[in-house]
Parts: C-alpha cells; sequence; structure tokens
C-alpha cells in the first residue's frame, strides 16, 4: 500500500491541476483524478512544509470521495507528534490514520508527499467530488478541529464503448518459414560438399529452419518447397541445366538427412536471377545505372542481355561478376507446417509468451478476454496479435480498439488504417475521433456504420445529437 501512495513519478501535464491551499497549512500541487480500466486514481503532491505539529497532537489527512449518500474515505495521510506517536505504539493501538494509510513522526514528515491510490471503480464514482478533510486530535483520541477543502470532481468523458471483433476460428492453421541459402558448387559440378568453402553453415540454416518445427510436437510438416536460382554469366542453356541439378542435389541431401516421404519436398528452379540482379544494381551507385537497368528490363534474350551489359559497360560488369553474381546463386526455400489448435487458456498465454506466431487471432481474442480493458496485459495480447498478423483487418481494428482504450491515439490511428471498411471499423474510427474531439468527422464515421446496421453506432449518433454535434454538420 505505501508504495501504491507514496508514487515516485509524475504525472501528465494535461492531467495535472493545481488547487493550492485546500485547509489549514497544507497546499496540493499537481492533482489528477483519472478512471483507468476497472480503476479510478488519485494522484497529487500534498506539500506538508507548512504544518507544524505539537508533541501531544496528531494532524490525519483524509481524501474523501461524496456524491449524495455514497462516499468513501481513501487512505489517510497521519502526522504524529512524538508524544501521540509513541503512545499508539506503546498500547498497541491503530493510528488515527488507519493500517492502509501513511503514519509519520512530525519530526520526520517528508516535505511533500506524492499521493497515488487506485480504487476499484463503481457507477456512484461519475460526478463524485473528491474533497480533503483534516482532523486535528488530542489526547484520549478528542477531536480539536477539523477543515475540508475542495479537490475536484470526476465526470466520466462522453467515449463510446468499444466493439471489438471475434475472428473467425481457422480450420486448418497454416504457416511457413523461408529464406535463402548460398551454397557454393566446384564450377559446372552439382553435386554438393558439406566442407566446401560456407556449405557447412548455409546447409545449416536450412537444417536449423526444418529442426525449429520439426521437434516440435504441435507441429505437423507440409511440405518442404526449393526453388534454385544461378547467376547470368553463362549461356542460359547451360544455366538452366545448373539450376535443375543443383536443386535436386539439395533435395537429395534433406532428404537423406531429414527421411521425408515421397512429395513432401517439392522443386522448382530459376535459371538466371534477373530480379535479384535488377535489385542490386537498382539499390547501388553504379556509374550508367540507369542505362544497366533498361538493358536489364528489355526485351533482348538472357545471353543478349549480359553479353550487351558486358560490351557496353565493361567495369560496371566486372564489379557485378565480383560483387553481385556470387550472391545471384543461391537457393530460396520455404517450409510449409500446420500448428494444431488450442483452447485451454493457459496454455494459450504460455504459447504467446514462446511461440506466437503458433496461435491463430481467435486464440489471442480468447485469452485478451481473461483481462480488464485498458490493462497493460489486455493491450499486450492485441498488440502481440497485430504483430503476428500485420495486414490482418480484424488484428489491426482489435489493436486500434485496445490502443484507445490505453490512451494511445496515435497508435490506434496507425492500426485504423489497415482496419478495413467494415461497420466496427468506421465505428472505431467514430470512437476515436470523439477522443480527439473532432466531431465532425465523428457523425460522418458514425453515420456510415449505422448504415451499415451497428447498433451500436445507432445509440452513440443519438448522444451525439443530444449534446448538439449532429446539427452542426
Amino acid at each position: 500500500m505505501l508504495a501504491a501512495l507514496l508514487g515516485a513519478g509524475s504525472m501528465p501535464e494535461a492531467a495535472a491541476q493545481t488547487p493550492g491551499n485546500v485547509v489549514p497549512d497544507v497546499s496540493v500541487g499537481r492533482f489528477a483524478m483519472e478512471r483507468h480500466g476497472k480503476y479510478l486514481t488519485v494522484e497529487m503532491e500534498v506539500d506538508l512544509s507548512a504544518l507544524s505539529v505539537d508533541a501531544n497532537r496528531a494532524v490525519v489527512l483524509t481524501p474523501r470521495l461524496v456524491n449524495g449518500k455514497d462516499s468513501l474515505d481513501l487512505p489517510a495521510i497521519g502526522i504524529y507528534g512524538r508524544r501521540r506517536y509513541y503512545y499508539y505504539v506503546r498500547n498497541g493501538i491503530s493510528t488515527l490514520s488507519g493500517s492502509s494509510g501513511i503514519s509519520c513522526l512530525a519530526s520526520k514528515k517528508p516535505e511533500v508527499v506524492s499521493y497515488r491510490n487506485p480504487t476499484i471503480y463503481q457507477e456512484w464514482m461519475n460526478g463524485a467530488e473528491l474533497s480533503l478533510h483534516r482532523c486535528d486530535w488530542g489526547c484520549c483520541r478528542t477531536l480539536l478541529a477539523a477543515y475540508a477543502g475542495a479537490l475536484g470532481e470526476h465526470n466520466e468523458a462522453f467515449f463510446p464503448e468499444l466493439v471489438y471483433v471475434r475472428p473467425e476460428a481457422e480450420t486448418m492453421k497454416s504457416r511457413s518459414l523461408s529464406g535463402s541459402a548460398f551454397i557454393d558448387f566446384p564450377v559446372d559440378r552439382t553435386d554438393i560438399f558439406p566442407d566446401y568453402r560456407r556449405n557447412g553453415t548455409e546447409l545449416g540454416k536450412i537444417q536449423a529452419t526444418i529442426d525449429s518445427v520439426r521437434t516440435d510436437k504441435d507441429v505437423s510438416i507440409v511440405s518442404v518447397w526449393l526453388k534454385g536460382y544461378a547467376s547470368p554469366e553463362s549461356p542460359y542453356a547451360h544455366n538452366k541445366e545448373l539450376a535443375i541439378g543443383r536443386t535436386e542435389a539439395l533435395k537429395k541431401y534433406i532428404r537423406q538427412l531429414f527421411h521425408f516421404a515421397d512429395g513432401v519436398i517439392v522443386t522448382d528452379y530459376e535459371p538466371e536471377d534477373w530480379e535479384g540482379l535488377r535489385r542490386y544494381v537498382e539499390r547501388s551507385d553504379l556509374d550508367h545505372r540507369e542505362e544497366i537497368l533498361a538493358m536489364i528490363d528489355s526485351s533482348l534474350a538472357p545471353d543478349a542481355k549480359e553479353a550487351k551489359i558486358k560490351r557496353t559497360y565493361p567495369e560496371e560488369y566486372s564489379f557485378l561478376l565480383r560483387n553481385c553474381y556470387p550472391a545471384l546463386r543461391h537457393t530460396d526455400y520455404r517450409i510449409d507446417y500446420n500448428v494444431r489448435s488450442y483452447s485451454n487458456i493457459e496454455e494459450i498465454r504460455r504459447i504467446m509468451a514462446e511461440r506466437p506466431e503458433k496461435l491463430s487471432l481467435n486464440e489471442f481474442y480468447l485469452v485478451a478476454q481473461e483481462y480488464e480493458p485498458g490493462t497493460e496485459e489486455f493491450t499486450a495480447v492485441f498488440e502481440t496479435a497485430v504483430r503476428m498478423f500485420p495486414d490482418d483487418p480484424v488484428a489491426n481494428l482489435n489493436a486500434a480498439n485496445a490502443a484507445m482504450r490505453h490512451d494511445d491515439l496515435d497508435a490506434a490511428a496507425g492500426y485504423l488504417d489497415k482496419a478495413g471498411d467494415s461497420a466496427e471499423a468506421f465505428y472505431a474510427r467514430g470512437a476515436l475521433a470523439i477522443r480527439t474531439k473532432d466531431y465532425a468527422a465523428a457523425v460522418r464515421h458514425m453515420k456510415r456504420a449505422d448504415a451499415m446496421g451497428l447498433r451500436e453506432a445507432e445509440a452513440i449518433l443519438a448522444e451525439l445529437k443530444e449534446r448538439g454535434y449532429l446539427e452542426k454538420q
């Protein structure tokens, strides 16, 4: 409790107010009362520097929430004169500030108490006034004086309830891992030599990728796809033979290593990797870069193309031969696999922490329901989901809602750019516009959501009308 009350962090400037002197000899600065998820949090700096307490007296400062007949005393701050303090200690009597509050000797009191207290929010707190009460006590629990001063009022901001969309469960959770390996072959050979040059490292990359899923009991490998490429410096027909032969050699090597069944390893080939050459030239600062790109894009046959580049720009060609062509002799690979489904929440939590790529959007949604909206845990679930599915509209919509609930409006706007054109997406854009006080945009988006049949939008439009924003459009 002390850690909650004596928070060290400062509050955002936009949320802070300065009530000043609220009771004799006590002033309050940087005051804020805000709702975060299921908590109403009170933060303030209580300045005790002017407060003096006699040895036989105690001063208790109690923040109190009041709304009509409902009230709640928050944990108090008690400052005790020396005799009063040790009286309570010797007699085993609870201090006046209570077990959950702060108690300190007047001679050791801090100049400023950074007070922070989260309280579980209740509906009656909407419109409640928070005041600070000072009570001066003498011996025998005699109340000598009482003062009260208003700090502020909590009013729930107009903000629509957010609409999350439950993703459809995947019938089959298909995933893939891919990469490129640069396997060296002796000139004009198609045999694989694992110890030749850097082949041990490059073959190890493919083996490690396959092992990462092959040893997972939740995963079944569907296929291993290989596509071999050669570079353009030899005749095209010869390069075709090399690309086919070298890809088949890699297929044989992998099959002997893992004993895959027939049909699991699928091969393809590209005799000359002109796309790779084009990407390299386009990103380079070569002389005659544009002219070489034009030759690459021309309709000339591959051999004529390469001969023209070599003949016209021999220096640039020599540079490409040394620095680019070796990387064009590569094999792309992709491991396609299926992952079983999960329904146990604790198991989903564990998978999310260890291997989130194995989860479906629906499984992320299931675990999110276990957390209170607005909390760090709730937000983290949808942030992880959208990282795994960066282009999925539902993932982006739910991540936008979670970000809004967590007051990260910039992130919410970014997610909504990729949230699609569903009624829920327009509703979320309207909710964000209300949060940023762009009521013209809010009305526009809510009308679209309403026209698409989302009943929540109708209620928000009615609220906007009641507040006078609809007539202004």
